[in-house]
C-alpha cells in the first residue's frame, strides 16, 4: 500500500512563515510521498517562494509539486521552481517522476492545467481573439498532462497519481458558483487522464476552495480536491493499491493543524 499525503492552496506568506511545517511533523507516522497541488504562495513572489521552500525543505518523504495560478502572478515562476528545486521540491509541468517507494513505484504526472470549463458547456475556439487565447491555452494545458502520462506510460510504474491544480472534473466543483466553473477546471484534463496508457488510480488537484473533496472521471478514477479550505488539515492522506484492481481504492485521513489565513 502507497500513502500518497497531498494538500494544495496553502497561499504561504510572511505571516505564515513556520506555521505550516508544525502540521508536517509526524509525516512518515501518514505517508510515503506529500504532492502539492499548486497556489503555493499568494502572489507568486520570491520571496513567498522562499517561505514555502522553508516549510518543506529537508522532508522525510519525497515532496512532488505543481504550480498554480497565484504561483504565476509575479511572472516569475521560473525563479520560483528554482527556490523549490534547491529546497528539494521537483515541480512538474508536463513531465511525470517514478518514486520507488517502500511499497511499490509510485508515478506522478504533473501539469498546472487550464480552465475552459466542462462538456457542453466549454469555451469554444470561435469568436474573438481572446476567448480563443483561452480555450487553446486549456487544450494546452491537458497535452501537457497527456505528455505527463506518456512519459510514465514507458517508465512503468505500480500505479500513477495524476497532479494538477486545475480540476479535471465538475464534481469536485460543487459548492462553488456554478458561474465561474470554466475558470476552475478543464474537461480535457479528466480525459487525459481516463484515456492515459497507464493505471491511474487517484487524480488530485486544488484551486476550488469551496468545492467539494470527492469525485470521480467518466473512466472511473477517483478525483480529489485537496485544496486546504476543502480538507481543513495540513494534508489528506490517500492510498493506492498497486496490485489487484486498475484502480486503486482510497481512504482519507486528515493530519496536522489547519494554517488559517489561505488566499482567496
Amino acid at each position: 500500500m502507497i500513502r500518497v499525503a497531498a494538500v494544495g492552496d496553502v497561499h504561504l506568506g510572511p505571516d505564515l512563515a513556520g506555521r505550516h511545517r508544525a502540521g508536517l511533523a509526524d509525516l512518515t507516522a501518514h505517508a510515503d510521498v506529500l504532492l502539492l497541488a499548486g497556489d503555493l504562495t499568494r502572489h507568486g513572489t520570491v520571496e513567498e517562494a522562499r517561505i514555502v521552500a522553508a516549510e518543506y525543505r529537508d522532508l522525510p518523504v519525497p515532496v512532488v509539486a505543481v504550480l498554480g495560478n497565484h504561483d504565476h502572478h509575479s511572472d516569475c515562476a521560473d525563479e520560483l521552481v528554482q527556490v523549490l528545486g534547491e529546497a528539494g521540491v521537483r515541480v512538474l509541468e508536463g513531465e511525470g517522476v517514478v518514486l520507488d517507494l517502500p511499497a511499490g513505484r509510485l508515478g506522478v504526472a504533473g501539469a498546472k492545467g487550464f480552465g475552459m470549463g466542462f462538456a457542453g458547456r466549454c469555451a469554444s475556439d470561435f469568436g474573438e481573439p481572446e476567448m480563443k487565447d483561452f480555450t487553446r491555452t486549456g487544450r494546452h494545458s491537458a497535452q501537457l498532462l497527456e505528455e505527463a502520462l506518456a512519459d510514465l506510460a514507458v517508465a512503468g510504474p505500480d500505479v500513477t497519481v495524476a497532479l494538477t491544480h486545475y480540476a479535471p472534473v465538475d464534481e469536485t466543483l460543487l459548492g462553488e458558483p456554478p458561474e465561474i466553473w470554466p475558470f476552475l477546471g478543464n474537461y480535457l484534463l479528466g480525459q487525459a487522464v481516463d484515456e492515459a496508457d497507464v493505471t491511474v488510480g487517484l487524480a488530485v488537484h486544488g484551486h476550488a476552495h469551496a468545492g467539494t473533496e470527492k469525485g470521480v472521471t467518466e473512466g472511473g478514477v477517483r478525483v480529489r480536491n485537496v485544496a486546504q479550505p476543502v480538507i481543513r488539515a495540513a494534508y489528506a492522506v490517500y492510498d493506492l493499491h498497486p496490485e489487484g484492481t486498475s484502480r486503486a481504492r482510497s481512504r482519507a485521513g486528515r493530519h496536522g493543524v489547519v494554517t488559517p489565513g489561505t488566499g482567496a
